[in-house]
């Protein structure tokens, strides 16, 4: 059963009551962050229960050493993880002479946490009763700021209820910190430097081995009755990588005794003085103020919303689902720097090593592309081209590649592979292919053809050479195969011939081919350029029109599919809804030899190719093969619903697409998957997106143009949405009568419903 503590809202997610065994699932869920970092929602007061911290910064990772049971060549010699950075938000609070702890307390009422999307907020509720008595009303307010983006703020409010309160709040920072998922148990954290003031404090530290120096920094100020009451630290105690302040109230009953806690970091990849732009950072927050800054905070989230906002009317879980997921992406990355990335949990956990997957290529840049400005794709793009030599260097001295293949990384922070499980690293290639597809849809929906004979080119060179090199011919087939590979689909391994893999190389060596000859024509300085910088022959080019034209795809004629692999159908095939629950999640219940050798999917695999490459086939072909292979798919990736629930939609399917669009939207929500304790499942989460805009919505690019076949599931009223379309921004409202369109800009549009055009002219309404 999946959890339904989270209350129906269409702005905030709201938890009631306290409960212990929820605190992991709600620090994932409550996450804050605001792309340049994030923390997950851990109590500032101590708290002895079962907790998962953590506060992260955006870029800083660090090289743990593999941990596997014996080596071989090839395998990555670290798994790079995203750092537990140190805790700028902790307040320890004495109440009488108690220490607070909501685990210890002997009554918790009126508890209520609200995570506020629409205004990017994050505030804290009760009423607690100490052991010693003490009966207290609280509530915490805390927001990163986007405008101040290393900057953080925390609000904390006591009220005493039922007697006068000696309260002690002391605040610190800490750098003394460890990561729940370090492989030795070791620190990554090298103290440098401790500093104190009246009321600020810093505490510079860098990590091991990558050297990312940060100061971590807070201000503190406190207040009785929302008026700043100027009371000195009565203590001040540190360390070599903490520091913490002492502050001594006494509060009349009834009375508000507050501490006001700006905090954050200042990094290396942004300062060469950390430690001078943390006390810059604390200036400039104190001249603004709290109230101004959150003020802010609302306002910049308004203008996020209004551009990527999807409205659902007539189904609040849903409505709260989508908003759930655009929140968490655009806390996550906002594109303003083209080093970063978008890890699969972002700031909400530690899990996957926070790292770089296909995920971003696949899923997230179409999110991105209609969502903001393009230039923010652009970076992601940027941010692989960059690594390009990395991804060639990968190839050559991992898995002996030549020439100038080139190999992507599964998992990565700065382009080296940093993943340690063999069938991923060595044999889920096809995440290549999703690198050149970015490429291609990029060009497809922003008409920017310019990135591709700057850097995409090279790109795509590297990664055809690699196809080229991994195929190999077989005789008895007369046909070039594909060997040892993993497919999106993760419970098979080591197998041959994955349509998916296979389709994907065939594409990518045909497609750079047409852009060389594309670039040749309309930009010959950067084509001379590039031939020249990658010593690419004719001879050479002739080779991979070879693999590309007579590559092998395993086919069922009797069942009108493609088979996922060589021998698919030589397995038991008992479909999933004959699988007895009680071994659901079979990841979680059944050894992974039993794993490997079942028919089932973890996610869209063969149906992945059908998505991406959709014009390629019939409306009938990709029918049998849906309803062949959902019927085996267990949905244990959160990648899958979305990929079903769009194809499902346009297979008329809709009580099918609505139950996989609820599905993704609210994987984390409801808990799907019973695995939110770890952290919230990012990048898939631009998949719940691309299920209402391209499954509900229909839209296509299609010759320059935007076209739509809107549907709606019988659940719903209507809903909306909006697509920023070279430069053009236009919105969708779908109901059950009629679809409108209006457009913000200074010149008509074309678009089509349906396959009919439709002009729309600026600042008019158009109904269909």
């Amino acid at each position: 059963m999946n959890q339904d503590y989270i209350k129906p809202d269409n702005w905030s997610i709201i938890e009631e009551e306290f409960d212990v065994e929820r605190v992991k699932s709600s620090e994932s869920l409550f996450s804050i962050g605001n792309g340049a970092m994030g923390q997950r929602a851990n109590f500032e007061e101590s708290y002895s229960g079962p907790t998962f911290q953590g506060s992260y910064i955006a870029g800083i990772y660090y090289p743990d050493k593999t941990k596997v049971g014996w080596w071989k060549n090839g395998y990555p010699k670290y798994f790079a993880k995203v750092l537990n950075a140190p805790n700028w938000i902790g307040i320890d609070i004495e109440i009488n002479g108690e220490n607070f702890d909501l685990f210890t307390c002997s009554q918790v009422k009126n508890f209520k946490r609200e995570l506020n999307m629409k205004e990017g907020w994050y505030n804290r509720s009760f009423e607690a009763t100490l052991a010693n008595g003490t009966e207290i009303a609280v509530n915490v307010r805390r927001f990163l700021s986007l405008n101040l983006d290393e900057a953080g703020f925390i609000n904390y409010e006591i009220t005493p209820l039922n007697k006068d309160a000696k309260i002690v709040y002391k605040p610190y920072i800490d750098a003394g910190i460890t990561n729940e998922d370090a492989n030795w148990e070791e620190k990554f954290w090298e103290p440098l430097e401790v500093k104190k003031a009246t009321h600020d404090a810093f505490v510079t530290a860098q990590t091991f081995k990558t050297h990312f120096k940060v100061t971590t920094f807070m201000h503190n100020t406190i207040l009785i009755n929302g008026v700043a009451s100027h009371i000195s630290a009565s203590s001040i105690e540190s360390t070599n990588d903490k520091v913490q302040y002492t502050y001594d109230t006494l509060v009349a009953k009834g009375e508000v005794s507050s501490i006001q806690k700006i905090g954050g970091y200042t990094v290396s990849l942004n300062h060469d003085n950390t430690l001078a732009a943390a006390e810059k950072v604390i200036q400039t927050a104190l001249t603004k103020g709290y109230e101004l800054l959150l003020q802010e905070q609302i306002e910049a989230w308004a203008k996020i919303w209004e551009m990527s906002d999807i409205t659902i009317a007539g189904d609040v879980k849903a409505q709260q689902g989508i908003r759930f997921n655009i929140f968490q992406l655009n806390q996550t990355y906002l594109g303003k720097d083209s080093r970063l990335n978008i890890g699969p949990k972002g700031f909400t956990g530690e899990k996957y090593g926070g790292s770089t997957y296909w995920d971003t290529e696949a899923y997230c840049i179409p999110f991105y592309m209609a969502t903001k400005d393009q230039e923010v794709a652009r970076n992601l793009l940027t941010y692989r081209y960059n690594q390009l030599d990395k991804a060639i260097e990968n190839a050559k001295d991992n898995l002996g590649f030549k020439n100038g293949a080139a190999l992507y990384p599964m998992v990565t922070m700065n382009g080296e592979e940093c993943h340690n499980e063999w069938e991923i690293t060595h044999e889920e290639i096809h995440r290549n292919g999703a690198i050149a597809f970015a490429i291609f849809n990029y060009y497809r929906f922003t008409g920017d053809y310019s990135y591709i004979p700057e850097k995409g080119l090279e790109v795509l060179i590297g990664i055809a050479r690699f196809w080229h090199q991994r195929a190999s011919f077989s005789k008895d087939k007369n046909q070039f195969v594909i060997l040892g590979v993993t497919g999106p689909n993760e419970y098979e391994n080591n197998i041959n011939n994955n349509f998916y893999t296979n389709y994907i190389a065939k594409w990518c060596i045909d497609y750079t081919y047409e852009q060389i000859q594309k670039v040749a024509t309309e930009y010959p300085s950067d084509h001379k350029r590039v031939i020249e910088k990658v010593t690419l022959s004719d001879a050479e080019l002739q080779d991979w029109k070879k693999v590309a034209g007579n590559i092998y795809f395993p086919k069922s004629e009797e069942l009108g599919i493609y088979l996922q692999q060589d021998g698919f159908l030589d397995k038991d095939l008992v479909p999933v809804k004959d699988l007895d629950k009680s071994q659901r999640p079979i990841n979680q219940k059944w050894s992974w030899d039993r794993v490997l050798r079942s028919p089932y999917i973890k996610q869209a695999d063969v149906l992945q190719g059908f998505y991406f490459f959709e014009d390629h086939f019939t409306t009938e072909e990709l029918r049998k093969n849906f309803e062949f292979y959902e019927s085996f798919t267990v949905h244990e990736s959160s990648l899958s619903p979305c990929v079903h629930s769009i194809q499902a939609a346009k297979l008329d399917k809709m009580d099918m697409a609505y139950a996989f669009y609820l599905r993704t939207s609210r994987l984390d929500l409801d808990d799907y998957n019973k695995e939110v304790e770890e952290g919230c499942h990012i990048t898939s989460m631009a998949g719940t997106w691309m299920s209402i805009v391209e499954g509900f919505g229909g839209m296509r690019i299609k010759n320059d143009a935007l076209h739509f076949a809107p549907k709606i599931p019988k659940e719903w009223e209507g809903y909306s949405f909006k697509i920023n379309f070279r430069h053009q921004i236009v919105k969708i409202d779908v109901s059950h009568t009629e679809t409108q369109f209006s457009l913000e800009g200074d010149k008509e549009l074309t678009v089509f419903v349906n396959g009919n055009a439709i002009v729309v002219q600026p600042n008019q309404l158009v109904k269909n």
